[in-house]
């Protein structure tokens, strides 16, 4: 059975493709059209990406699972009485609104989607088979799934944080003795009072005040917190409390209002100041929080999904912290996970929990994007503006990072969620903390982003103090640790100012060519470490195909490009 799980929203639309409980496809929206966010209608390029990488049509689709996104009005199924004398005309005139589901569940009182939806035109407009079915998802039960899905727990607190999924900020979800319970975040909240709440919109604010964009540039308050002081964490503080049950509320009767208090505090505050503010806010009371449902509810794992997870010194302190055995963030956990949460979801309510369970799997790759292949090495050594240096791509590769220069990995299909991780990634050595200002000019970025290292499996505890709880998490750049000390001296350009970093810790099936690498580096230097940052210029998305890869070479943001092949330069 083929399921194409859809995200639809006004930012980080995407689309993934099942083969029944195998993943075939995942690409986000940006990736294809090169438009950072992408959103704001269907994600047909998307659609049709993963559709052709799985070799198949929409035709073949069996099973269509969304989430309570964005779509055109022409979708709904309005009472009689409702706007008939408008939408007609807004369509003909090509001003078709797009509308929320949540927006218009709540509207008419339903919880129930499809009750709403006119599945048969979706369908047909969009060339589905007229039998295909067609679910709808709570939005924080599709961060929540892939957390308990990729792991092998017998019991699990699956947390969710993000801004204002399906009426909700957080959900608080128990995984025991085979059965999956909800205790705060469901479709029950759908038609219930808006909480205002949400300590991911609270960070969204700030990113804004600091002249920064929502819903884009959060992760630039993480990396300008540790150089700050949370000088008005007290006053902001004032407004929330943590409830017995775990709950966080607050003390503002709307957003506009949280805003407006954020805005007042941050005046004349220097903006490290007001990063380093509201991080400490946010590891504060979601410490708290999960803290006391642990306390209610003993779990000895923890699974995290929603935007607000993308903060990894969060994650670090939760694993560090919270009385659990290991914790692992979903990678794609902000609404790019959304369709993959989407398509489990359906799974569960078609085969129940005992079948689903059975299927479970922890992650291997995230290289879920088209696999181009040879055909990087054609595009590349098919103009003369590029020259091929070496066939010997690892041994080449290490001996050009040993003398200092960059080196971009071009190999298997683009990363699926917002982390590089070895097929689009850009390589240094971690030696002089001068390269981080070199890689910040070429990419345009800025100068107080970490970069984060790779390392091998085998040499993880040699440098970095992760611990059983982090490991898994930190395959996939989701958590920090402290850098071990003698270490801190050695690769100053990953190492945070706090004495952190953020690796991604690698075993050579995931990635032979870019494993490789790294060891034929150890070999030639005896660091086990490479600067691992994602193969983009700022505010572009991360490459995807090979004309892509070679206008960054042609432009100078890298002097090299390794391939499976070969390695290339500039003429």
């Amino acid at each position: 059975m083929l399921i194409l799980g859809i995200h639809s929203g006004t930012h980080d639309s995407t689309a993934c493709l099942f083969e029944e409980y195998r993943l075939l496809a995942a690409v986000s929206q940006e990736r294809l059209t090169r438009l950072k966010g992408d959103g704001g209608r269907m994600p047909l390029e998307a659609i049709d990406e993963c559709l052709s990488i799985a070799g198949r049509s929409r035709q073949q689709v069996d099973a269509v699972a969304l989430g309570r996104s964005l779509f055109p009005e022409r979708y709904y199924m309005y009472p009689a009485f409702a706007r008939l004398g408008t939408r007609p005309l807004r369509r003909l005139i090509g001003r078709e609104k797009q509308r929320y589901m949540l927006g218009e569940c709540r509207r008419y009182a339903t919880t129930d989607s499809l009750s709403l939806f006119d599945t048969g035109r979706f369908l047909a407009d969009y060339g589905f088979r007229p039998d295909a079915e067609v679910s709808f998802t709570n939005h924080h039960m599709a961060h929540a799934l892939p957390c308990l899905f990729h792991t092998d727990w017998p019991e699990a607190l699956l947390y969710t944080a993000d801004g204002r999924g399906d009426n909700a900020q957080y959900s608080i979800r128990l995984f025991g003795d085979g059965r999956l319970e909800t205790l705060y975040g469901g479709d029950e909240e759908l038609l219930l009072s808006p909480r205002v709440d949400g300590l991911g919109e609270v960070y969204s604010i700030a990113t804004e005040v600091l002249g920064f964009m929502r819903n884009r540039h959060e992760g630039k308050l993480n990396g300008l917190a540790a150089y700050g002081k949370p000088v008005f964490f007290d006053a902001l503080a004032a407004h929330f409390r943590v409830d017995d049950a775990g709950q966080i509320h607050s003390d503002f009767a709307t957003y506009e209002a949280m805003e407006e208090c954020i805005v007042g505090m941050a005046q004349g505050v220097a903006r490290e100041n007001v990063a380093a503010s509201v991080q400490h806010l946010l590891e504060t009371f979601v410490l708290d929080a999960v803290g006391r449902i642990l306390a209610r509810h003993p779990r000895r794992y923890l699974g995290l999904s929603g935007g607000v997870f993308a903060n990894v010194r969060l994650n670090q302190r939760l694993a560090e912290e919270m009385p659990v055995d290991e914790i692992f963030v979903f990678p794609a956990m902000s609404d790019q996970g959304q369709p993959y949460g989407a398509v489990l979801d359906y799974l569960l309510r078609r085969d129940g929990m005992a079948r689903w369970l059975a299927h479970r799997q922890r992650l291997d790759t995230l290289y879920y994007g088209r696999d181009f292949g040879p055909g990087i090495d054609a595009r590349l050594a098919g103009d003369p503006t590029f020259k091929r240096i070496s066939k010997r791509s690892i041994e080449t590769s290490a001996e050009l990072l040993q003398q200092g220069n960059i080196v971009a990995i071009y190999t298997h299909g683009m990363e699926y969620g917002p982390r590089a991780l070895g097929a689009r990634s850009i390589m240094a050595a971690p030696l002089n903390a001068e390269i981080n200002q070199i890689l910040n000019d070429r990419l345009s970025r800025s100068e107080f982003m970490p970069f984060a290292p790779v390392v091998m499996a085998e040499d993880a505890d040699t440098v970095f103090d992760l611990g059983p709880a982090k490991r898994y998490a930190a395959r996939f750049m989701t958590t920090t640790c402290s850098v071990r000390e003698g270490w801190r001296e050695r690769i100053p350009a990953v190492v945070h100012v706090d004495g952190t970093a953020r690796p991604q810790v690698i075993e050579r099936r995931q990635n032979p060519l870019y494993y490789d690498i790294l060891a034929a580096y150890k070999a030639l230097t005896g660091v086990p470490v490479l600067v691992n940052t994602s193969f983009n210029v700022h505010e572009e998305p991360i490459i995807n195909n090979p004309e892509e890869c070679a206008r960054a070479l042609a432009d100078g943001r890298i002097d090299f490009v390794a391939t499976e092949q070969a390695v290339y330069a500039r003429v």
